[in-house]
């Protein structure tokens, strides 16, 4: 089984594949009687010809090393993924070579950022590495199948660096 050593996740390491959900250094603009920033568009959401769902996601947490056998993605639509928790969590991702992953690569987030996979990226299943494992997911609802999975013949072992 092949190793593949986790990296802190960057916007510019994981642009690839989407976008980094978290505060900037300062806010868009100031509301609520200037009490609030507003940290504005964040990601780039995108639903095809269906619409935005909001969904809560309550996964059961993993340990590393973490044995990695599965990836998946959405052809329809993007996938962005919010900690509702400081605690960080594993982000699993791979390139596409002609409708297959590539070598995935392994990013630890830091504690407040989430992430939005951009459609058809493929990545790994939803992976906290604390309880709970409670996310909200912005997604697509919409027709047809948004959920393309790919088993490896060959598993991954992903360890922290």
């Amino acid at each position: 089984m092949t190793d593949i050593v986790t990296k802190p996740l960057t916007q510019s390491n994981f642009s690839p594949f989407g976008d980094v959900i978290t505060l900037r250094d300062t806010p868009d603009k100031i509301i609520n009687q200037g009490l609030c920033g507003r940290h504005h568009d964040l990601a780039d959401m995108d639903f095809g010809d269906g619409r935005a769902g909001l969904s809560l996601f309550d996964a059961e947490p993993r340990s590393l090393p973490y044995k990695l056998t599965l990836l998946e993605r959405h052809p329809d639509g993007s996938q962005a993924f919010i900690p509702m928790t400081q605690h960080p969590f594993l982000v699993i991702v791979a390139a596409d070579a002609g409708g297959k992953p590539e070598v995935p690569q392994a990013f630890l987030t830091a504690a407040g950022q989430g992430i939005n996979f951009h459609r058809n990226v493929w990545h790994g299943v939803l992976t906290p590495l604390h309880a709970p494992g409670l996310f909200a997911v912005i997604d697509r609802i919409g027709d047809g199948a948004n959920l393309e999975e790919h088993t490896l013949k060959t598993p991954f072992r992903i360890v922290c660096a």
